[in-house]
């Protein structure tokens, strides 16, 4: 159930993120194939972050320390950067226009995450 969750919370911070930023866009032609490409692109955003984003911060982790952490607002653009690639690959109508719209674009993700896990329940009982 928890992974359900996450995948339903990364599609609405998805969705965030393509309503509040110019540059990010979605194209569908209904709401409902526009649910199911927002979920869509939760799993594989899920995904990315589960696989890639360790692997980068362990071998970046000088990077980390050096830049105080503010490279990860870098590396969460990239990452979100390869999930549009993905999600062409896929078929998806996931588009990302520059870094800077992917640059912000990870921000209001990270911020409606974290807003939507305040009233979620802890998974540490």
């Amino acid at each position: 159930m928890s992974i359900i969750i996450r995948i339903i919370v990364n599609a609405v911070a998805l969705a965030a993120a393509v309503y509040l930023i110019d540059g990010l866009d979605v194209t569908t032609s209904s709401t409902s194939q526009a649910i199911v490409v927002y979920l869509a692109l939760g799993v594989i955003f899920g995904i990315v972050n589960a696989v890639i984003k360790p692997v980068v911060k362990t071998v970046g982790c000088a990077f980390y320390a050096l830049t105080l952490g503010l490279i990860a607002l870098v590396v969460n653009a990239l990452l979100l950067m390869l999930t549009a690639w993905l999600a062409g690959l896929l078929g998806l109508p996931f588009f990302i226009h520059g870094f800077w719209p992917a640059f912000w674009g990870a921000i209001v993700i990270a911020v409606v995450s974290w807003l939507l896990s305040l009233f979620l329940p802890d998974n540490d009982d």
